[in-house]
């Protein structure tokens, strides 16, 4: 592996001094490749940060780290309020850990508050059984208002776990919603999970994400409620038959499953190595991986377009006088945005 200073050349002298409070790049990208996980967590604080001088060391720590990724098992993890993802996800773990001899991390999102931007960041104690685990990282991140049901840097976050030596990246989203289907373009694996017994449940189910499912278990199937979860299993697979087949030629199943019992977990894990089977062998598997750097390399530089954009000395200028007419009905959103893009395309 190069060494992050060859990576970037002659400029690696300016951009891997490390920022105060920071360790140098090659601590990072050693660590993470010696599976440490305290590394591992510093690295996505970095990965995370807002800071411009944290921006080049991220950069670096990506880039020697890239080699060792893309081998594990990209799970994305969504369901409707009270379907109990987490518990899903605390159950599903330590049967890969205890039965299969895996291990796992899990990249949580928590929703932030649109008034203090702040977080809970509770994941660890709704997954308290699995954060005790040596062979689980977990992980929880603010969305910060991030559209998608992810957080902002959930795709380089993936590279680092990946890079760690994890077999399986669980991104467990803050749930059901119109920007959800966000989670798609970053995980070979869509698993969306259900209750039986919670009012009208496909008319509250976006078509979308319906679509792009893989798998649907329905939870909760224990004690009484059991016989409700099968009545909801045939009733949802009677629905997923009015939907096309899927390019790959995956029909996606649903079943019944208790993250308090642990029953039907090994049916549904079973089905996530037959679909990994089958896309690794019709090709499907490279091209969703494809289309994910695409994805991933579209939605940075639309943010790196939005950065420059509030940097420009005229838009910086501009940019509250026109929010405060917009505000006032002085100038209507259309007529704002295009004043500020005119100044933007304006050739210093």
């Amino acid at each position: 592996m190069q060494a992050p200073e060859a990576i970037l050349g002659s400029a690696a002298p300016g951009l891997v001094r490390k920022p105060r409070g920071r360790l140098a790049p090659e601590q990072y990208v050693d660590g993470i490749l010696a599976g440490d996980r305290v590394s591992l967590a510093r690295a996505i604080t970095v990965i995370e940060s807002d800071l411009p001088s944290d921006a080049a060391l991220a950069r670096v720590i990506l880039d020697g780290v890239t080699a060792q990724t893309g081998r594990a098992r990209r799970i994305g993890v969504t369901g409707v309020p009270g379907a109990g993802k987490s518990t899903f996800i605390d159950a599903l773990g330590l049967y890969l850990i205890r039965e299969r001899g895996e291990n796992l991390a899990v990249l949580s999102v928590d929703p932030s508050s649109p008034v203090s931007h702040g977080s809970i960041l509770g994941d660890k104690t709704r997954m308290d059984r699995l954060a005790q685990q040596e062979r689980a990282f977990i992980r929880p991140s603010p969305s910060r208002n991030h559209l998608g049901g992810v957080a902002r840097r959930t795709r380089e976050t993936i590279l680092l776990c990946e890079a760690a030596g994890f077999q399986n990246v669980f991104v467990e989203t803050v749930g059901v919603g119109q920007s959800e289907t966000a989670v798609r373009s970053m995980t070979d694996f869509f698993l969306l999970i259900m209750i039986a017994g919670a009012g009208d449940e496909l008319q509250g189910i976006k078509r979308g994400i319906i679509e792009m499912t893989d798998l649907m278990a329905i939870n909760k199937a224990d004690g009484d409620n059991k016989t409700r979860a099968e009545r909801a299993r045939v009733e949802y697979a009677s629905a997923l038959h009015l939907f096309p087949p899927t390019p790959e030629g995956w029909t996606p199943p649903v079943l019944t499953c208790s993250a308090l019992t642990g029953e039907g977990l090994p049916a549904i894990w079973e089905a996530v190595l037959a679909h990994r089977e089958l896309l690794a062998t019709n090709g499907w598997l490279a091209r969703r991986r494809q289309q994910q750097s695409l994805a991933w390399m579209r939605e940075l530089i639309a943010g790196g377009l939005e950065e420059q954009f509030r940097q420009h000395p005229e838009v910086r200028d501009h940019l509250p006088r026109v929010e405060t007419d917009v505000k006032n009905g002085r100038m209507t959103s259309f007529g704002a945005a295009q004043s500020l893009l005119a100044l933007f395309r304006v050739k210093e």
